[in-house]
């Protein structure tokens, strides 16, 4: 939808981390059997969000996944995939804002956007993705008219806006839009109460979304004299940081209210949803992130257990006393599965092949990795990790492994009682 949600495999476990890439690929495979090979592009981070809030409403069943072939952005090796209503309802909003979003650059004449044979393309892609979102839709029972009649609005008020307006009527469309998603989660959980706790979180995801979007932008909206909801209705930094703290603890308390029926999915949600949030807003307005530590350190290396939390056993400093999910051992993090066992490595030529293929899909610069010969995590060329020391990284994602999350957090404010 919106990229706002960036998380860092350094501040998941393996198995959350391992579940949040199956809902990514999930959304991208439905993109692609539903709607063609070009219809990937709409694949993004925040769509996966309505996939794994269907899955955590749901009771675990053991069709949930499948497995899915090599691909080259995963170094062509297979991984279970997320599957179902959730992936397609994903598939179904992503591809209906992918093509506001276009129709939106092309209407300011963005880049490439200004050339009229671009445009007209660009049009034509736009109309067909609104038409293959509203049969993907109409088959799960959701109406996309809504977000279409959301978006459709938005120049409308854009137009209407001007000094002195609250920003809040700006961000009104996006904020329907993403309440609309968010609610047919239960829908197709079957899960009616969870409808209005999700519609506000969905509501203020949008709003959210809606206003970090305007920050990034403002300098260069400036510079090049783009019309930005910032600007226009005279909302300074600090008001819009006021806006965006509510939005996102706003969320929190709607999130609490919400029926989960999947444990670990539930957490995955919580940690994209509050944690997540939060590190994107501290992003976006440059202050420092969560300093919430591990609970075991010694001097500057973690000895602590990644799955409990708890030291390791002594006289073994940086092994586990049992391998996870063997007998006296414990189990995987947070109700995730153990994590799977180190890949093998490829030869020579077979490596070769992978790295050529990665390096032909932008797989090694653009995003992070598996070797192709090792099969190690990699990270990419051309982005840095925005979670601190990636060696020791002491995020709160780990915190969210806890069993309860029902105490008070002093760093993060996530309601976690780690």
């Amino acid at each position: 939808m919106f990229g706002i949600i960036r998380p860092c495999r350094h501040r998941m476990s393996e198995g959350m981390a391992a579940s949040w890439l199956a809902h990514l690929c999930g959304l991208c495979l439905a993109l692609r059997d539903g709607h063609g090979q070009f219809a990937r592009v709409a694949t993004n981070y925040d769509g996966l969000v309505i996939s794994v809030l269907v899955e955590a409403q749901t009771a675990s069943t053991a069709g949930r996944r499948r497995t899915a072939g090599p691909c080259p952005l995963r170094g062509m090796r297979t991984a279970p995939v997320a599957r179902g209503e959730g992936a397609r309802l994903a598939a179904a909003v992503s591809l209906v804002l992918a093509s506001a979003k276009v129709r939106d650059h092309v209407d300011d004449g963005d880049g490439a956007f200004a050339r009229r044979p671009v445009a007209l393309a660009a049009r034509r892609v736009a109309r067909r993705w609104d038409r293959a979102g509203a049969r993907t839709g109409g088959a799960l029972g959701f109406d996309t008219a809504l977000l279409l009649d959301a978006v459709g609005r938005q120049s409308e008020v854009e137009a209407a806006a001007g000094p002195g307006s609250c920003v809040l009527a700006v961000t009104e469309p996006t904020e329907t839009a993403t309440a609309a998603a968010f609610a047919h989660t239960a829908v197709l959980a079957g899960r009616p109460g969870n409808t209005a706790p999700l519609q506000e979180a969905g509501r203020l995801f949008g709003r959210l979304a809606h206003l970090l979007d305007a920050v990034e932008d403002l300098a260069e909206d400036a510079r090049t004299g783009a019309w930005n909801p910032l600007a226009a209705t005279g909302t300074d930094l600090a008001e819009a940081r006021r806006l965006c703290d509510d939005a996102r603890h706003g969320i929190r308390l709607a999130l609490r209210d919400v029926d989960f029926a999947d444990t670990a999915s539930a957490r995955l949600a919580h940690t994209l949803l509050v944690h997540e949030l939060e590190r994107s807003v501290d992003r976006v307005f440059g202050t420092d992130g969560c300093s919430h530590g591990p609970s075991a350190r010694d001097g500057d290396r973690y000895t602590g257990d990644p799955y409990t939390g708890s030291p390791y056993a002594p006289g073994a400093p940086g092994q586990r006393p049992y391998p996870p999910g063997q007998p006296g051992g414990p189990a995987g993090p947070g109700g995730f599965p153990p994590p799977p066992e180190p890949p093998r490595r490829r030869g020579l030529l077979s490596g070769c092949l992978v790295y050529t293929g990665m390096c032909c899909t932008c797989r090694l610069c653009c995003t992070d990795h598996q070797d192709a010969w090792t099969g190690r995590p990699r990270d990419a060329w051309c982005t840095s990790c925005d979670c601190g020391d990636c060696g020791d990284c002491s995020g709160c994602g780990d915190c969210c492994q806890c069993a309860e999350c029902c105490g008070d957090c002093d760093c993060c404010d996530c309601g976690c009682d780690c």
